[in-house]
């Protein structure tokens, strides 16, 4: 009986226990210091904003500015206005351009696809020059070009001036600005970004390396691109993979080439530990079948067009509630896509996410006998609502 009733008591202390764990609050500690003019981290996936300072400020980007090189040729390629195995002429200024080269002579063809890991992999300003004058005709118009994406993609705080991130009067862009020109390269175009994780590429029988030393040291980061002039310092935008969970950390304005990798690193090991991203409902899932007046079916599937995804702190995921806010009334007809509610998430009362519910498929009105009768029954109930 003694057995018995230890065995029971130590049980019950256990229950105690872990209830009290799971009524705790998630603490998390507060980010990293890093030694950067400005940085920030965020979720790939969800766009939430993890750390930041300085992330709107309007610095010079050096090199990291080549993403939106590599991207519009990425663009472009897409289009079919021009393909991989197209061959450039190179120019005497972009043979003559200074800084980091891939080391192409003028007078020569090479091919968009050397081109673009001259770019991305050995930061070669020659590369970057020659593949603007091939798109556009001039770097000048290529620059035009640029902020033209930069628009597109939401980029307010940039300015491009230069395909290659050299020293330019008014050639500027923000931490943040830089994490969506990540975020759109990855989503945008997966093929291409392959190209970032690249360690080593071989040109003209000269070797170098990419110089993102992450992708040396973290099996999980796949890219982006590194940058440095005495003006913007050391700067690194890099991207990281774990669990099915993708970060992009911004650090501009490090002291050294040291320096930008290990605040980077910081950064995105800070956000792995302390935060999840949960899929809650994928692309064209069903949310509810509502009732339809008027039309050829009594019921319309309601969803959501993109794919819902949040990013939480860890051990919170039992603190989310999820709503549907639907319109009392629909009738046909109904168009494929139009909105009906809206889905909120929150977590402890604080609204994470709304996002329209709309109609995952088109219903015709019915005929004239239905119309009339589901009129009817409408306003009888519009009188007993009232």
């Amino acid at each position: 009986m003694k057995k018995f009733v230890t065995a029971f008591s130590s049980f019950l202390i256990l229950s105690i226990f872990t209830a009290q764990l799971s009524a705790a609050p998630v603490l998390i500690p507060a980010p990293p210091k890093i030694a950067a003019t400005a940085f920030l981290l965020m979720d790939a996936d969800t766009g939430k904003i993890l750390v930041s300072h300085n992330a709107s400020k309007a610095i010079p980007p050096a090199s990291t500015t080549k993403m939106m090189t590599s991207y519009i040729a990425a663009y472009e390629i897409g289009k079919g206005n021009i393909g991989m195995d197209d061959r450039v002429l190179v120019s005497e200024k972009a043979w003559r351009v200074g800084g980091s080269k891939m080391f192409i002579r003028e007078g020569t063809q090479v091919k968009v696809s050397d081109l673009m890991k001259g770019i991305i992999i050995q930061s070669g300003n020659d590369a970057s020059v020659a593949l603007a004058e091939h798109v556009a005709g001039s770097e000048v118009a290529f620059a035009d070009l640029m902020n033209q994406h930069a628009q597109l993609l939401g980029m307010k705080n940039s300015q491009f001036k230069n395909a290659t991130g050299l020293p330019d009067e008014g050639h500027y862009a923000s931490a943040f600005d830089l994490a969506l020109l990540a975020q759109a390269t990855i989503n945008n175009f997966p093929e291409h970004y392959k190209t970032y994780a690249e360690k080593y590429y071989t040109y003209n029988k000269i070797r170098q390396p990419n110089r993102n030393k992450l992708l040396f040291r973290d099996k999980s980061v796949d890219g982006l691109k590194t940058g440095h002039t005495e003006a913007a310092g050391y700067c690194l935008v890099a991207s990281a993979k774990r669990n099915g969970m993708r970060l992009i950390s911004v650090v501009m304005g490090a002291y050294s080439e040291e320096a930008r990798a290990q605040e980077s690193q910081k950064l995105l090991s800070y956000g792995f530990r302390f935060y999840e991203t949960l899929e809650l409902y994928q692309a064209g899932e069903v949310l509810n079948q509502a009732k339809i007046w008027s039309g050829m079916k009594d019921q319309i599937a309601l969803g959501t067009i993109e794919p819902i995804s949040i990013t939480i702190p860890r051990g919170q995921s039992k603190a989310l509630a999820v709503s549907l806010d639907l319109d009392k009334t629909i009738s046909a007809p109904v168009v494929e896509g139009a909105s009906y509610g809206k889905l909120v998430v929150s977590l402890n009362g604080e609204t994470l996410l709304e996002t329209p519910v709309v109609a995952l498929e088109a219903v015709e009105p019915a005929g004239l006998i239905k119309r009339i009768w589901h009129s009817i029954m409408l306003f009888f109930l519009s009188l007993i609502g009232s």
